[in-house]
């Protein structure tokens, strides 16, 4: 069976970041030492099939510069922007700009298992199958919108460039440069302004799309490109988000997790009988009523919770978590994650996936309070890197002895100043157009679907705009979208949001 789409040939065009393992650090050894050329694309054309419609589509894969205030190239940022071909009236199409997270990871998971118009070779549960690779993927949403997948610096085949003397920027140049929430923000608003630009997008509806960390590069860059680049958007997509600058430490923290926990418990068939015979979505329900109403409180009273209470909030944290009381009791009813992805299947020899609960791995020692390993991230990375270095290379055409950078070397990261969500509400503000939507897999343990919900809340506190912020849940987890299922349904309802929020003709943007 043929997986790929026909490519229609290939022409040269020379011109003149997940969660990333804390463990990679920004050293003088991680430093590039393969250059890449830091204007440079390849274009191919194709054809795909999706969503019914079949239709020519051209991929320009390649470097464009960051350039600094004397106008010097930095950086090289790596990108691949598919746009569809036979659309007339290009202001009316949308442009998807997309960012994964880490920070430090490549763009590569979204590009190739969501919203490209290739999907990742694995089965409809998201494991991996040989021989790997991609497919055509019939959900994408290419069919609506123009989708551009950015690399940040440092990740895919993106890479710091000497200066003119030929010199590498010291490792304190580059973090002040590139490496910190604000840094981030800032480069990639002016690399998206001439992108938009050098591609003739300023008329077209714009939407930024984020998964895990990069749904605080996005909710920081709605802003940044409104104020300092006067550049207006249509929607902002948050994939998994991360808590994006909104406090929600102590109680509520702990408290969050309780849903999440009966997600993945149900999952593996881990509750009482009576919970396991009813609908997921029925057990959240009930599940995220009682975390609100008697979870929280309790946590929040801390020693001062009477006995008879702490006895009687123990039994139901252990009833809707799959663990016991006594565990419960012995965490003072605050059940770290580490601990439960340890915990929640000790008996049965396995432990449970951080990023998406649904997948399996054993350790050294079924002792302990946290997994040797994570078992969904080994999964994905062997699956997607062979996947993403041949599609490159041989589909797409872009060919360089630099190595893509699936985690890339971005640390230490700055992480002070994050006032994200704050910025993303402030531009909800001040641009009657822009509306947000989230989008979460239930059995995500490292950016839970409630604390996306609570996020959803609390980014406009005031509620005046709470019909423009959007939840859609998904039965997977943190990239739901790798099962075959959600796939489809998570693009579904990307593109009925791109939809609705593309504004009639003569529709102002007012209140």
């Amino acid at each position: 069976m043929n997986f790929f789409s026909q490519a229609l040939g290939a022409t040269c065009v020379a011109a003149a970041l997940l969660i990333a393992p804390a463990s990679v650090a920004l050293d003088d050894h991680a430093l590039p030492t393969a250059t890449i050329a830091a204007d440079d694309v390849v274009v191919t054309e194709h054809r795909a099939t999706i969503n019914g419609e079949r239709f020519e589509y051209t991929a320009t894969t390649g470097t464009q510069p960051v350039f600094n205030d004397e106008g010097e190239a930095t950086a090289a940022l790596f990108f691949t922007y598919y746009e569809r071909k036979d659309v007339k009236n290009r202001e009316n199409r949308p442009l998807v700009i997309s960012f994964n997270g880490g920070p430090g990871s490549a763009s590569v998971w979204m590009h190739i298992a969501y919203t490209g118009p290739k999907s990742l070779r694995v089965d409809d549960e998201g494991f991996p199958i040989m021989p790997y690779g991609v497919k055509d993927n019939p959900h994408s949403i290419l069919d609506v919108a123009d989708i551009v997948f950015v690399n940040p610096v440092n990740t895919g085949y993106s890479r710091v460039l000497p200066n003119d003397k030929g010199e590498m920027p010291s490792r304190e140049q580059q973090q002040k440069m590139f490496f910190g929430v604000n840094a981030d923000v800032q480069y990639l608003a002016d690399w998206v302004n001439t992108f938009v630009t050098r591609h003739e997008r300023w008329r077209s509806p714009k939407y930024l799309i984020g998964e895990s960390y990069g749904t605080t590069r996005v909710s920081g860059l709605a802003l940044e490109l409104q104020n300092r680049q006067w550049m207006y958007l249509n929607g902002v997509i948050l994939v998994s988000p991360t808590d994006i600058g909104i406090d929600r430490q102590g109680p509520v923290k702990a408290a969050n997790r309780l849903p999440y926990f009966a997600a993945a418990a149900w999952y593996h068939d881990a509750l009482p009988a009576d919970l396991q015979a009813k609908d997921l979505l029925e057990v959240l329900e009930e599940v995220e009523a009682y975390t609100l109403d008697t979870y929280l409180p309790a946590l929040a009273k801390g020693a001062m919770l009477p006995d008879d209470e702490r006895d009687q909030v123990a039994a139901q944290v252990a009833r809707y978590s799959g663990l016991s009381e006594q565990v419960v009791q012995r965490s003072n009813l605050d059940i770290s994650t580490s601990f439960f992805w340890k915990e929640l299947l000790r008996d049965r020899g396995q432990t449970v996936g951080r990023l998406d609960s649904r997948y399996l791995g054993i350790d050294r020692n079924d002792v302990g309070d946290s997994p040797d390993y994570n078992s969904e991230l080994t999964s994905w990375l062997h699956s997607f890197t062979p996947a993403i270095n041949y599609y490159l290379r041989e589909e797409l055409g872009y060919q360089t002895d630099v190595k893509y950078n699936m985690f890339g070397p971005v640390h230490p990261w700055d992480r002070s100043g994050d006032n994200t969500g704050e910025n993303l509400r402030q531009a909800m503000a001040q641009n009657p157009y822009l509306n947000v939507l989230i989008q979460s897999g239930y059995y995500d343990g490292a950016t839970n679907y409630f604390d996306a919900k609570y996020t959803g809340w609390h980014i406009d506190p005031s509620r005046k705009m709470a019909d423009r912020i959007g939840f859609k849940g998904y039965r997977s987890g943190h990239m739901m979208y790798l099962r075959a299922e959600d796939l489809k349904l998570a693009n579904d309802d990307l593109r009925e949001f791109i939809k609705a929020t593309v504004p009639a003709e003569g529709e102002a943007a007012k209140y």
